[in-house]
């Protein structure tokens, strides 16, 4: 097996010979602008790595990386739209630089892009490679609607949110490394064993996510900081907090959960600094942890050498640790 940033690099010269501007070419030029925007590459570079786990040439699986990565990128597009964010990966978001119409038919197109490149594969893994990719793509709608969803419920309780993070985020990690082991043609206990593995490094990657938002810079993060707080998310942080504040301070918290100020800057400080009262910081760490362990466990148990085990925890560690 090759290095992460190997695996990375080919996958990009692909996207950018694939994935060209043509006419229309108002269609088509948000697509490649927010396919080009970088990115941590993830899902596409865990579709490669797994096929080489399997002993599968990377190239073979070149396309199922890259639909997985269209399709990532089209939930971004109409996540952006829904969320009314400005910024993506530190640029302006597709439907800001263009229009909303825009922004869904670019995005509507990108489903189909990713549907097509499957039929580039033959019989039973394109049958495979199909239907889980159908059912993981209708289990991330069913997460965004939960995350919408919470947004208006009173109430959330954590379990229901790692709910909505595993199907709006976790799932598609193991998808990839599913797709890998599919294009390889591995047996179906290492596909489980390696799908299971991807969905926790999945969970941990977003609640990493969730804690750069907030306690992240910029400059590495690359959207707005403090959007889940502008946008009233009830994430793995706000529902701590809420456990580990004192009455007073979860009182204030749901106050501030509750309006919209002009002085967005005031609201996120005062969020901030109620996290950090309640040790929010540390108890997510400490979830990030025990998740990423619960993969390498699942890691441990496979039928592998520990040459290609080590080449995976090391892309876990990196993903728990990341700062961007």
């Amino acid at each position: 097996m090759k290095s992460i940033s190997f695996y990375r690099n080919k996958f990009i010269e692909y996207l950018n010979s694939q994935i060209v501007v043509k006419e229309p070419q108002s269609l088509y030029e948000p697509i490649v602008y927010i396919l080009n925007l970088g990115g941590k590459r993830l899902r596409p570079v865990s579709v490669l790595m797994t096929a080489e786990l399997f002993d599968c040439p990377y190239e073979k699986a070149l396309d199922a990386a890259l639909a997985i990565e269209i399709f990532h990128n089209f939930s971004l597009v109409h996540d952006d739209i829904m969320d009314e964010a400005p910024v993506r990966r530190g640029e302006t978001t597709v439907h800001e630089k263009w229009n909303l119409n825009t922004g869904i038919l670019s995005g509507d197109a990108m489903l189909i892009q990713a549907y097509q490149l499957f039929e580039n594969y033959e019989g039973e893994t394109f049958r495979e490679l199909a239907k889980l990719f159908s059912k993981t793509a209708i289990k991330v709608c069913e997460g965004q609607q939960y995350d919408v969803d919470f947004e208006e419920q009173e109430e959330v309780s954590l379990e229901e949110y790692l709910k909505m993070i595993e199907y709006k985020t976790a799932v598609l990690v193991g998808a990839a490394m599913e797709m890998g082991a599919i294009v390889a043609g591995a047996d179906k206990k290492s596909k489980e064993q390696i799908y299971q593995y991807g969905c926790l490094l999945g969970l941990a990657f977003q609640l990493q996510d969730d804690y750069l938002d907030i306690f992240g810079e910029y400059q590495s993060f690359g959207k707005q900081i403090g959007g889940d707080i502008i946008e009233n998310k009830k994430t793995f942080l706000y529902l701590t907090a809420l456990e580990k504040s004192s009455e007073a301070e979860a009182q204030q918290l749901r106050h501030l959960y509750s309006v919209n100020p002009k002085d967005a800057e005031q609201k996120i400080e005062s969020v901030r600094n109620i996290f950090i009262n309640a040790g929010v910081p540390e108890e997510i760490r400490k979830k990030i942890k025990k998740i990423t362990n619960q993969a390498f466990e699942v890691l441990e148990k496979m039928e592998i050498s520990e040459d290609k085990k080590s080449i995976f925890k090391e892309f876990g560690e990196k993903l728990m640790n990341r700062e961007n």
